[in-house]
């Protein structure tokens, strides 16, 4: 088995009264008496054939990815994984209000310092901050940042304004200035339609079109020139697909040159903001079923680092081991997306 980086292992709370200990009285007693259960929204259905493989369910009754012992044995063990980054998709931006929101991804992250990094070398997390806030978000960063075992900020992709928008700006400054990755992740909460169009009728036109949100969170932090301020900002899109980027690449290419008067702190050509700072993680990979096809995917990007490998735990998303390890890939090419692409941006 080759050297392995699993750049996204999904672990959820078990219930929210496993947050208990890592809150305070008074939002134990909110909880209590308002009945909380948790975040509802969720970018992944119960019942889905894509939310879960059956056998990745505790035997415990909690949900799938809330069992540190079986991620062991299925990922970490069962994979050979030499680390595995784990990416809580705590729905925080779902819940309106703002204090509860801030204490309930701190509860999260705690939570996460305790029952996971603690107690399993390998394993390193991303940090849940309530994103529909930045300036808590910010101080969240800042209170766990200097975790060691804290690699990236989690950004759901979904948001209430594209993440060039200057409000966000405290949330990637925190970021830089404790050198954590951004992750933006399938799904998000925020409360307006998840298509540019409106609100679809079946979960497949979301589940397909949210490749759409990642390209609209692309553009937006180049033209709106993120990257020229954070110059070392890096930004990892997770669950995004892969096929898409070119395309775009090309798009933004082609019209930036005709409209960049109106955003003149762009010094470079857009793609190659993206060769520079963004990465994308291969599952659930959209490429055709010929490998000479996704070479030539990545030959049309550009770079070789730009894909990290992703089982995406415990999500559906591939039949074969060897779907996810892209055995037909040149062996040099296979190494750096397997470990080494992850290894540099993760600074593992």
């Amino acid at each position: 088995m080759p050297a392995l980086i699993d750049c996204d292992i999904h672990n959820t709370p078990p219930s929210v009264q496993a947050l208990f200990p890592y809150l305070s009285d008074h939002w134990r007693e909110y909880i209590t008496q308002s009945a909380f259960k948790g975040p509802v929204d969720t970018a992944y259905p119960r019942n889905a054939p894509t939310t879960a493989r059956p056998e990745t369910r505790p035997s415990s009754g909690g949900p799938p990815g809330s069992d540190l012992a079986l991620i062991r044995e299925q990922v970490l063990d069962g994979w050979g994984a030499e680390c595995g980054i784990l990416t809580c998709a705590y729905a925080v931006d779902s819940i309106h209000n703002p204090d509860a929101a801030a204490a309930m991804a701190s509860a999260v992250n705690d939570w996460q310092i305790a029952e996971w990094l603690e107690k399993e070398p390998r394993l390193r997390a991303s940090i849940v901050v309530p994103v529909q806030q930045p300036e808590m978000a910010a101080r969240e960063i800042n209170r766990v940042g200097d975790h060691p075992g804290f690699v990236q900020v989690f950004l759901p992709v979904r948001s209430e304004a594209p993440y060039g928008n200057r409000r966000y700006h405290p949330i990637f400054a925190a970021a830089v200035r404790h050198d954590l990755a951004v992750g933006i992740h399938f799904g998000g909460a925020p409360g307006n339609p998840p298509t540019s169009s409106g609100w679809p009728s079946y979960y497949v036109e979301e589940y397909v079109n949210m490749a759409a949100a990642f390209q609209s969170q692309v553009l937006s932090l180049i033209v709106e020139g993120v990257f020229d301020r954070f110059p070392t900002l890096r930004v990892a899109l997770i669950e995004s697909g892969v096929t898409w980027l070119p395309g775009l690449m090309w798009r933004i290419d082609k019209e930036w040159k005709g409209l960049r008067r109106e955003v003149p702190w762009n010094k470079r050509v857009p793609s190659e903001y993206i060769r520079e700072h963004i990465r994308l993680t291969t599952q659930p990979i959209d490429a055709p079923p010929d490998p000479t096809q996704l070479l030539q995917v990545i030959d049309q990007i550009g770079s070789e680092e730009v894909l990290m490998f992703a089982t995406d735990y415990p999500h559906w998303q591939f039949d074969r081991p060897e779907d996810a390890l892209l055995v037909d890939l040149p062996e040099s090419l296979r190494t750096k997306i397997l470990s080494e692409n992850a290894r540099a941006f993760y600074r593992l």
